[in-house]
């Protein structure tokens, strides 16, 4: 017998859903959400997308992305969460990715947007985005003699191994050197960006999106404040705490939205999340940080129904691969 549950959120194409001990039953439909070994149960976020899976008859296991002897194949769907770990193995991540049948994000779009020059294929597109300068290790980049800019990594999660400097500040400008150094050292690209300012009063602006038949839909849009005060400072955190509120996206900001992900290759018809990270720019114009298609934050709870339109999405995903 089904569990009693919202309606239409039973059966898949009459497969069955949970029995009252929750365990699977015959031709129930399995997905898997992907995390890493720091999140063995998910963020808190993506339980809320979690429960409303289950909500719809739909078994979910949560499942670390470099578990040894995971039958990745009996799953309906694989779908990439808070694997944020990735940032220092990402070769191994993404030939994890490549293994992997029925993986959402597909594997392409993982080894695409996992490296930060993507930015670049994305701004030739026309999509605005912050200018940026690669320093690739073993080059000796030159940074500009004044402003205030950010030094990070080209793959990266989480804000972590990023600073702000201040380059007309002597001892900044030899900590933005010194930055640069040791990314170079350990054998990452680095990027150079001008520090946008408008963050500190109008702040970050992430735009949600949901799969649909045609391409990713809009969900809802959240704000996040600063991150980066000063200078990269030695952490052993995962990830910065952020604080988020909701927000109301303008017409413009879903404009640039748009245009970046029809810049995405292969087509964002092929997406069942993506995520976009807006500023605005010296003259107040949104301009692209970050296209987050791998395991980017989605923000549920600050928005009204919005765990349930991204569940809603993974089921059609299902329908559609039945």
């Amino acid at each position: 017998m089904a569990v009693d549950g919202p309606p239409d959120h039973g059966a898949i194409d009459g497969r069955t859903t949970l029995t009252h001990d929750h365990q699977p039953t015959r031709g129930e439909p399995r997905v898997a959400l992907v995390t890493c070994a720091d999140l063995p149960d998910l963020e808190p976020d993506d339980r809320l997308l979690r429960a409303a899976l289950a909500a719809r008859g739909v078994h979910v296991d949560t499942v670390i992305w470099d578990a040894p002897d995971v039958d990745w194949a009996g799953y309906d769907l694989v779908v990439i969460r808070s694997t944020w770990d990735y940032a220092v193995r990402r070769d191994e991540f993404v030939a994890w990715a490549h293994t992997v049948p029925r993986l959402a994000n597909p594997a392409d779009v993982v080894a695409w947007n996992t490296d930060k020059r993507y930015l670049d294929a994305l701004s030739a597109a026309g999509v605005p985005t912050v200018p940026t300068t690669w320093v690739a290790p073993g080059e000796t980049g030159q940074l500009p003699e004044r402003g205030e800019y950010v030094v990070k990594p080209a793959v990266s999660a989480g804000s972590l191994d990023s600073g702000r400097y201040d380059l007309g500040d002597p001892g900044h400008r030899q900590l933005a050197a010194d930055h640069l150094t040791r990314l170079g050292t350990a054998g990452r690209v680095a990027m150079v960006q001008p520090y946008l300012h408008g963050v500190d009063t109008a702040g970050e602006t992430a735009l949600l999106f949901a799969g649909g038949p045609t391409g990713p839909v809009f969900s809802h849009a959240i704000r996040k404040g600063a991150m980066l005060a000063g200078p990269d400072l030695p952490s052993e955190e995962l990830f910065r705490t952020e604080r988020i509120d909701p927000r109301t996206a303008t017409g413009e900001q879903l404009a640039v939205a748009e245009r970046t992900l029809a810049a995405v290759p292969g087509g964002a018809e092929r997406l069942l999340y993506a995520r976009v990270d807006l500023i605005p720019g010296p003259d107040g114009t949104p301009v692209l940080v970050e296209l987050e298609l791998t395991e980017p934050s989605l923000f549920l709870g600050p928005a009204e129904g919005a765990a349930d339109r991204f569940a809603d999405a993974v089921v059609s995903r299902l329908r559609a691969t039945a």
